[in-house]
C-alpha cells in the first residue's frame, strides 16, 4: 500500500509540473510568410526575429509545434501571386504577409486561409478590408499608419528646411494608387503652403526620370514613400538623393544608411510581434472576419545628423531631442 501510494503521489507530481495541453502544444502549427522585399539583416532585425521571438513567448517552438515557411518576392512584385500559391499549397493554417503587394496577393488567392497582413497603410482606403473593426473576410491584421504619416513626413521635412515650398514625393503606383493620394496631397499641400509633385516609378529603370521631372520643377526636397522595389533597389535612390542634393525623409530607418536626413515610420518589431499573437488567437479559434484590424501604436523618429551637416541643415534642437535615433 505504501509503494502504491509513494507512485500515485509520483505521477501527480509530474503532471503538476507540467503545463496543460494548448494548441500550441497539441499540434503542429503551419504558418506561411510572405514578403515583398528580400530576407536582409535588416529585415531579421525588423520582422522576423520579433515575429519568432513573439511566437515563442506563446509556446510555439520551431520544429517541435510550429513550421514557418517563406516566401520572398525580392522586390519583383509579378512573383507575389505564385509563390502565395506555393504557399498554400503546404496546406496552412496562418499566412502572415508583409507588405501591401503580398496581402492583396494572398487576398486574391485564399477566402479559406485566415491572412494576417502587416505594414499595410489605410487597407479600408485601398480596398483590402471593408472595415477595421469587422474585416468581413479572411483577412485581419496591423497597420504602419496610413496617410497621415505622409503629413507627418511633410510637417517634419518644413520643421527640418523651415523656407521649403516644393516637395516632390516618390511613389510605387504598384503599393499605393495615385487616386487615393492625389485628393489628400492637395489639401496637405493647401494646409502647409507647399506645392507638392506626386511622381511615379514602378521599376528601377523609371528611377532617373523621376528625378529629371523633380529637376524640371525645382523640387526642394523629397518624400520616398516605403515600397518593396523601393527597399531591394534602394542604392540606387541614394544616389541619385545624394546627386540631388535634395534634404529626404524616407518611410523606415534602415533607408538612412545611404544618406537620407530623416526617417519617420511605425516602428517594425511591436507590429511583428502583435501580428504573432494574431496568429495565435487565429490558431485558437478566433475569425479574421471580425478580429479588428489594429493600428501600430509606436512611430520612429530617426535624424541623420551626418546628412544634415553635408546639406547644410542645422537641425532644430526640439527635433533631436524628440528623436528616437540620431545618426552621427
Amino acid at each position: 500500500m505504501p509503494t502504491c501510494r509513494r507512485r500515485v503521489i509520483a505521477v501527480g507530481a509530474a503532471l503538476l509540473a507540467s503545463p496543460l495541453p494548448t494548441f500550441a502544444q497539441s499540434r503542429r502549427l503551419r504558418v506561411g510568410f510572405l514578403g515583398g522585399i528580400a530576407p536582409d539583416a535588416s529585415t531579421q532585425r525588423a520582422a522576423l526575429d520579433p515575429f519568432r521571438q513573439g511566437l515563442r513567448d506563446l509556446g510555439y517552438l520551431a520544429g517541435q509545434n510550429l513550421e514557418i515557411h517563406y516566401r520572398w518576392a525580392e522586390g519583383q512584385p509579378d512573383r507575389l501571386p505564385a509563390l502565395a500559391a506555393e504557399l498554400l499549397a503546404l496546406n496552412l493554417d496562418v499566412l502572415v504577409t508583409m507588405g501591401p503587394g503580398p496581402a492583396f496577393a494572398a487576398k486574391a488567392a485564399t477566402t479559406a486561409v485566415p491572412v494576417v497582413a502587416t505594414v499595410v497603410d489605410n487597407p479600408v482606403l485601398v480596398g483590402l478590408i471593408a472595415d477595421f473593426s469587422r474585416p468581413g473576410g479572411n483577412v485581419t491584421g496591423i497597420s504602419s499608419f496610413g496617410s497621415e504619416l505622409v503629413a507627418k513626413r511633410l510637417q517634419l521635412l518644413k520643421e527640418l528646411v523651415p523656407a521649403i515650398r516644393r516637395v516632390a514625393i516618390l511613389m510605387n503606383p504598384a503599393t499605393t494608387t495615385r487616386a487615393s493620394m492625389e485628393e489628400l496631397l492637395r489639401e496637405f499641400g493647401r494646409q502647409m503652403g507647399l506645392s507638392i509633385q506626386l511622381l511615379e516609378a514602378r521599376t528601377p529603370d523609371q528611377f532617373t526620370a523621376a528625378f529629371d521631372a523633380m529637376a524640371r520643377e525645382r523640387a526642394e526636397g523629397i518624400l520616398v514613400l516605403a515600397d518593396a522595389t523601393f527597399w531591394t533597389h534602394r542604392a540606387r535612390l541614394h544616389d541619385l538623393v545624394a546627386k540631388s542634393r535634395l534634404p529626404s525623409v524616407w518611410g523606415h530607418r534602415d533607408y538612412l544608411i545611404g544618406g537620407g536626413l530623416a526617417s519617420y515610420q511605425a516602428d517594425y518589431p511591436p507590429i511583428f510581434k502583435r501580428a504573432a499573437a494574431m496568429v495565435d488567437a487565429i490558431a485558437k479559434g478566433a475569425k479574421p472576419a471580425v478580429t479588428p484590424f489594429e493600428q501600430a501604436t509606436k512611430l520612429e523618429l530617426v535624424i541623420n545628423l551626418k546628412s544634415a551637416k553635408e546639406l547644410g541643415i542645422s537641425v532644430p534642437q526640439s527635433l533631436l531631442v524628440a528623436a528616437d535615433d540620431v545618426i552621427r
